[in-house]
C-alpha cells in the first residue's frame, strides 16, 4: 500500500517520488516506469477523435491505488491530482495520518486534520457534499433527504445511527476552486538541473520566406540557492541558426540529452539526382534535447547545423512522450502571398495572433494561412527494428519553402522540420 503525503495546492508523494502540480506529462510517466514494482497497473486515457485531442484532458489512472492524474491537453502539465478510493492508500497531512484502512476519513477526521474552512457546497445532481480548502477538496456522498436546509456545512447534518459519511474523493489542485483549476507553470522543483523551454519562435526571412533559425526562451534554476523553498527560475533568450557549429549549439542550449547518429536517410529517395543512391562514408548526427522538444541535426563533414526538428508530442504519435511538447510559433506574416491579407488586417489588435502557426494549430488552419502544397504528401510510417509494426499508423509530410509539416490522422501537427537548402548559407 502506498503511503503518501498530501500538500494542498502542490503535490502528492513520498520521500522517493512526488507528483507535483505543473509537472510535465513525461516526468510523471517516468516516475511510473521507474517504480513499476510498487505502482503496478496504469491506464493512459486520451481522445482519439479527429480534431478533438485538445478538448479532452489526458489522464493517467493508477487503478490499483485509486489515483487519477489529470493533465491539461494543451500544455500537457499536471492540473489535478484525484484520489477516488481513499481505502487503498495511506494519506498523511503534516506527518499525521487522516485516511487509511484503519483510519476512515470521516467528517470529524477531516476537520481534526485540516481545521476549519468555509461552509461546504451540496451538489443535488451527484448527491455529493464538497468541502473546500485552498487547493484541496473532499467529496462526501450524502442522500438528498439529509442535505442541509441552510449552508452551515457538514456539521449541521443529521445522519441515521450516528454514522457520518466517509470521503469518497479527494482532489488536489491550484487555486480556490476545483472547477476553475488550471495547470500551473512547470515548478522549478521539476527542472532537475535541465533547461526547459518556455516558447520558441521560428525566424524567417521576410523576402524569401525561408526559415533561418530559432529564437528560444529558456528556463532554468537560478544559481546560488540550496533549499527547495528558495528555488528560483531564471529565464534567458537565445538564438540557434543554420550553419552554427557544435560548439555554438552547446554554448547556447547546453549538453544534449542524447546524441544519435543516423544509420540511413529514408527520405533520400525523394531527393533529385543519382547521388541519392550513393552511401556516405560519414554519418550525420542529431543532438536530442528531450526537455526542449527539439532535435538539431549536424552535417557529418562540416559539423554545422543543417536541420531542426520541433516536436508537438501529441498522443497517438510514434514518438509520443520521448520529448516534452515544444511550444513553437511560426510567423507567416512575411510570406509574399499574404501581402493582400496583411494589408486587410492592418489596425487589428489580434492580427499578429492569427498569423502564427503554433503547436496547437490544425493542418486545415495552416493551409488557410499558407498556399496549399502543390505536390502530394510523402507517407511516413515509422517502425523499430525489434517491432516492425506501428500501432498508430502512418503520418503525412507536406513541404513548404524549407519547412516540412508532419501531420497526424487527427489533423494536428506531429512535428515541424526546418532544413537548410542545399548550397545556401543562412547563418547570420
Amino acid at each position: 500500500m502506498l503511503e503518501l503525503e498530501v500538500i494542498p495546492e502542490r503535490s502528492l508523494g513520498n520521500e522517493q517520488w512526488e507528483f507535483v502540480l505543473g509537472m510535465p506529462l513525461c516526468q510523471a510517466v517516468h516516475i511510473l516506469q521507474r517504480y513499476c514494482r510498487v505502482i503496478k497497473t496504469v491506464q493512459f486515457v486520451y481522445s482519439e477523435q479527429v480534431y478533438a485531442p485538445l478538448t479532452t484532458d489526458i489522464t493517467l489512472n493508477l487503478t490499483n491505488d485509486g489515483i487519477r492524474l489529470i493533465f491539461d491537453p494543451k500544455s500537457q502539465r499536471l492540473k489535478i491530482i484525484e484520489v477516488g478510493s481513499l481505502s487503498r492508500v495511506k494519506l498523511k497531512y503534516c506527518g499525521k495520518t487522516f485516511a487509511s484502512p484503519q483510519v476512515p476519513p470521516t467528517i470529524e477526521q477531516i476537520d481534526q486534520s485540516f481545521g476549519a474552512t468555509h461552509p461546504g457546497v451540496y451538489d443535488a445532481a451527484l448527491q455529493l457534499f464538497v468541502l473546500n480548502f485552498r487547493g484541496l477538496s473532499f467529496s462526501f456522498p450524502i442522500e438528498s433527504k439529509f442535505q442541509p436546509k441552510y449552508a452551515h456545512g457538514l456539521g449541521s447534518l443529521q445522519f441515521p445511527n450516528g454514522a457520518p459519511p466517509i470521503v469518497s474523493k479527494m482532489c488536489i489542485y491550484g487555486g480556490n476552486s476545483l472547477p476553475d483549476a488550471r495547470a500551473p507553470p512547470v515548478p522549478v522543483s521539476c527542472f532537475y538541473g535541465s533547461l526547459h523551454l518556455d516558447h520558441l519562435e521560428v525566424l524567417r526571412d521576410s523576402q524569401s520566406g525561408m526559415s533561418t533559425g530559432l529564437r528560444l526562451t529558456l528556463m532554468s534554476e537560478a544559481s546560488g540557492v540550496v533549499k527547495i523553498s528558495e528555488l528560483r527560475k531564471h529565464t534567458v533568450e537565445c538564438t540557434a541558426m543554420f550553419g552554427s557549429s557544435c560548439e555554438d549549439i552547446l554554448a547556447t542550449l547546453g549538453c544534449p540529452s542524447k546524441v544519435f547518429y543516423k544509420a540511413e536517410d529514408k527520405m533520400k529517395i525523394h531527393s533529385p539526382g543519382a547521388h541519392r543512391l550513393v552511401r556516405s562514408r560519414n554519418s550525420d548526427y542529431f543532438y536530442n534535447y528531450f526537455t526542449l522538444g527539439i532535435d538539431v541535426l549536424f552535417d557529418a563533414k562540416t559539423h554545422t547545423v543543417k536541420k531542426f526538428v520541433l516536436h508537438s508530442n501529441f498522443p497517438g504519435h510514434y514518438n509520443f512522450n520521448q520529448y516534452m511538447r515544444c511550444d513553437f510559433r511560426i510567423p507567416v506574416l512575411g510570406d509574399k502571398e499574404l501581402t493582400p491579407f496583411r494589408e486587410a488586417l492592418q489596425g487589428c489588435s489580434h492580427a499578429n495572433d492569427n498569423l502564427y502557426i503554433t503547436t496547437l494549430s490544425t493542418w486545415n488552419s495552416v493551409q488557410d494561412l499558407l498556399n496549399k502544397p502543390s505536390e502530394k504528401p510523402v507517407v511516413l510510417n515509422r517502425s523499430s527494428s525489434t517491432n516492425t509494426t506501428n500501432p498508430f499508423g502512418s503520418t503525412f509530410c507536406y513541404g513548404y519553402h524549407n519547412l516540412i509539416f508532419e501531420v497526424m490522422p487527427n489533423n494536428h501537427i506531429a512535428s515541424v522540420t526546418l532544413y537548410q537548402p542545399t548550397g545556401v548559407h543562412l547563418k547570420s
